[in-house]
């Protein structure tokens, strides 16, 4: 079975290699992205079975990303489920989450379980 694709979307390299980490083990493919332009950018050249998006980042942050990703003219591309990872989920209401384009949301701390369950769900 191909294992598949999570682009994490995270400025904090912390958060990031734990992350990594706890998918590797999970055989998953993961690839790093440091803010919602990196993110568009890769985007152009690969397709990802995930996106776990940091609301947080400079540059773009995950809610305009979520918002453009929805907007690109490939049709895989742009169906990509997409979860928010987030220290302050209080700033937004889930039908934010949702009309930014985004699947589900995550809050930090990370629970690890939590996080390979939803991205288990997301990629089956």
């Amino acid at each position: 079975m191909e294992s598949k694709k999570v682009l994490i979307a995270e400025d904090s390299s912390v958060i990031q290699n734990l992350t990594k980490k706890i998918l590797q083990i999970q055989n998953y493919q993961i690839f790093s992205a440091k803010n919602g332009v990196q993110v568009l950018e890769m985007l152009e050249n690969e397709y990802y079975d995930i996106i776990l998006m940091d609301i947080n980042m400079p540059k773009m942050d995950g809610m305009e990303c979520a918002r453009q990703i929805r907007q690109l003219d490939d049709d895989e591309k742009s169906k990509i489920p997409i979860v928010a990872i987030t220290g302050n989920a209080m700033n937004y209401s889930m039908d934010d989450f949702k009309n930014a384009g985004i699947n589900e949301y995550l809050q930090k701390p990370l629970n690890f379980d939590n996080l390979v369950d939803t991205v288990k769900n997301l990629t089956t």
